[in-house]
């Protein structure tokens, strides 16, 4: 897929994908879209409950559907330096950027506190095993699709960030968000920033329990979704 680069509302950038008109993330802000969605409802939420406290020998796990331009992980990354948090992060994607697409991003320049040769080693790190980024988060990047995805109940937490299913309605059918939902622990959330019908729909087919949150702005709602913590 070609891309192009747009700046958003909030100054940061986004890319475009002519051949599906979509966008990776909001044009009224990348950075603030992900903020709200995968850390604040996301992260931060999960973390409200002592119970969910990670510690080095059980760190926080968290599947991402979509590393795209890696800012979901890299917010993920700079919460975890900011809190001492243990992060075992896992990404899947299909289509992983090139370097130069990568260099032209620029979110270290407009993050507080970023240390921009970790946004690069996130995007450098290989795929299929494991490397650790820092002491307290490990990378794990997959390069395959959705659909071959295959995890069993060892995560906390699922950032799901397919494209639009207006556009990719393959991602989020029933079949592929229940692979999601066998991933995760029971209590364990998905987030996402869809609030379509059939997704819901096909959320609540493979067992979850919906909650509608206010979206980032630009976008009036959102999705949190907790795997029951018993069967």
């Amino acid at each position: 897929m070609t891309h192009r680069l747009i700046q958003t509302e909030d100054g940061s950038i986004t890319l475009y994908v002519p051949e599906l008109n979509e966008h990776y993330h909001s044009v009224h802000g990348a950075i603030q879209e992900s903020l709200h969605i995968f850390i604040r409802a996301g992260l931060d939420f999960y973390l409200t409950t002592p119970a969910h406290r990670p510690t080095t020998e059980t760190p926080l796990s968290i599947l991402e559907a979509g590393f795209g331009t890696g800012l979901n992980a890299y917010l993920s990354l700079l919460r975890s330096e900011e809190l001492r948090l243990p992060l075992n992060y896992h990404s899947v994607e299909k289509y992983p950027l090139l370097p130069e697409e990568v260099n032209r991003l620029h979110y270290p320049d407009q993050l507080p506190a970023a240390a921009p040769e970790l946004f690069f080693a996130l995007h450098n790190a290989p795929w299929e095993c494991g490397e650790q980024i820092t002491p307290l988060f490990q990378l794990h990047k997959y390069r395959a699709d959705f659909r071959s995805v295959q995890f069993q109940e060892q995560f906390d937490m699922v950032y799901f960030d397919a494209f639009n299913p207006e556009v990719q309605p393959h991602l989020w059918t029933p079949e592929v968000l229940g692979r999601f939902a066998r991933a995760l622990k029971p209590g364990g959330i998905l987030v996402t920033y869809c609030v379509k019908g059939i997704v819901k729909q096909a959320l609540r087919e493979v067992g979850f329990t919906l909650k509608r949150l206010p979206g980032p702005p630009g976008k009036r709602e959102m999705l949190r979704a907790t795997k029951p913590d018993r069967p």
